[in-house]
């Protein structure tokens, strides 16, 4: 069982606002708030989002860099990841392969793969 993670993220405002949007999509509830962070819980599992300091900024992110890769959430079916993929074109969000979606993980992988803030990839996979 995975406790938490923690993100460290250029604008803590804009991930508030998607990260927000999309956790309480898959029922996550703020837990802690602070000036400088925020997190959501979903049972026993919290995501932790951090102001990046101001110096560390310029070095960026890349999930293509040594380190995290993406986050991938489980969406309640099939149906549940059409219309979260509905939502995310509503907003104007980055759908990632569009040529394969939803199949983009492979045949039996029915999945959602976009960008949030600071262009983390995230995925929202049915069961």
């Amino acid at each position: 069982m995975l406790h938490h993670v923690e993100i460290n993220v250029t604008d803590l405002k804009k991930a508030i606002e998607f990260w927000g949007w999309f956790l309480s999509e898959l029922n996550y509830e703020v837990y802690q708030k602070w000036d400088r962070g925020i997190s959501w819980k979903f049972k026993t599992t919290y995501i932790v989002f951090v102001q990046t300091e101001e110096k560390f900024i310029d070095a960026g992110y890349h999930r293509s860099r040594a380190g995290l890769n993406h986050l991938a959430f489980y969406a309640e079916s099939r149906e549940h990841v059409d219309q979260m993929t509905a939502k995310l074109k509503e907003r104007n969000l980055y759908i990632l392969y569009q040529d394969r979606h939803p199949f983009a993980g492979e045949a039996d992988h029915y999945a959602v793969f976009f960008e949030g803030p600071d262009r983390m990839k995230v995925e929202l996979v049915a069961p």
